[in-house]
């Protein structure tokens, strides 16, 4: 992915919070990369300083005060909405704030018709291609359609990334349909949506567990018939905190490697953690990268944080509920 992002131009990135070392390196390893163009946005004193210890000249580095957290974000939407920006990246910042800010009507960053959902890309060491998991950060508890717009914004962001023609799995915690377990008819409806044109780009099926997912085996054993099962590209989970879980599952206990960002606003949103490694950071970038390219996405300094590295931006439904058209 890293790879595919190196061929593009780098992208204007405005960092809110950006006075804080980590953020700085990180960006660093980007823009080495020639993935980022950064435009660091937050105390601006602090920043010059840390410019300097980075070995960023300050004079020519894009850097924009803002007094106090909600400020920075604002500042990045304008720059957005003005397209001197091609993305939002979260910086020393807590990921509420951010995404309040950015959710908000005044940003003029929400798109009609459109929903915000996070989408994680993942890499496993022990599955053989990336995952694609949403949403574990943004949407609560959706009901089925907005589980259909959510899945939409997956599928265009895996075909960012390259993947043609995606499999997608609808989690639950059974692969048979069950009244008695709600997640189970929502992934029978969306199988059913995905065949009749109301989603596209991808293969749907389920429900299916998370065995059946990533295990053919296990779905053979099961007597489970599916194109997707033992082969998914894309998993839609039934709900933010049984995706919250699985993704941390997967880091802590897998190994595994994240890339993150919100889509379905006018410009990705990456966002980080304190304690993300370097190549969490570069991989969230290089995300970013391929979903402005591909326009999947468009419609047309705080006080110190605790967080994992998976971390969640839980909003109400009318957050991220889209505009009428």
């Amino acid at each position: 992915m890293i790879d595919q992002a190196r061929i593009n131009r780098p992208i204007r990135l405005a960092v809110v919070g950006a006075g804080r070392g980590l953020v700085l390196d990180g960006l660093q390893q980007a823009k080495a990369l020639g993935l980022v163009e950064p435009c660091l946005i937050g105390n601006a004193s602090e920043i010059a300083d840390l410019a300097k210890q980075h070995g960023w000249d300050p004079a020519v580095t894009c850097i924009a005060a803002g007094d106090g957290d909600t400020e920075a974000a604002a500042i990045a939407a304008h720059l957005v909405r003005d397209m001197r920006v091609d993305a939002i990246m979260k910086g020393n910042i807590h990921t509420d704030v951010l995404m309040r800010a950015l959710l908000s009507e005044a940003s003029g960053l929400r798109v009609p018709g459109r929903r915000a959902s996070h989408v994680f890309v993942i890499e496993v060491p022990t599955y053989p291609k990336l995952l694609v998991v949403t949403d574990a950060a943004v949407n609560i508890s959706p009901d089925l359609n907005a589980k259909a717009q959510i899945l939409q914004n997956a599928i265009e962001v895996a075909r960012a990334i390259g993947i043609v023609k995606p499999k997608a799995a609808v989690l639950s915690a059974v692969e048979t349909v069950n009244p008695a377990i709600a997640s189970t008819i929502d992934a029978a409806a969306l199988t059913v949506m995905s065949q009749r044109g109301q989603t596209s780009g991808a293969l749907v099926d389920g429900p299916l567990a998370f065995d059946n997912v990533v295990s053919a085996a296990a779905a053979k054993e099961k007597g489970v018939v599916s194109e997707v099962a033992g082969d998914a590209d894309i998993i839609l989970v039934p709900d933010l905190v049984s995706g919250n879980i699985l993704v941390k599952n997967l880091e802590y206990l897998a190994g595994a490697t994240l890339a993150g960002a919100v889509v379905g606003l006018a410009a990705p949103v990456v966002l980080t953690s304190r304690a993300d490694p370097s190549a969490a950071r570069v991989a969230s970038i290089a995300l970013a990268t391929l979903i402005h390219k591909s326009n999947a996405v468009k419609p047309a300094v705080s006080s110190p944080e605790a967080e994992s590295t998976v971390h969640a931006a839980p909003q109400l439904e009318a957050a991220c509920h889209p505009l009428p058209a």
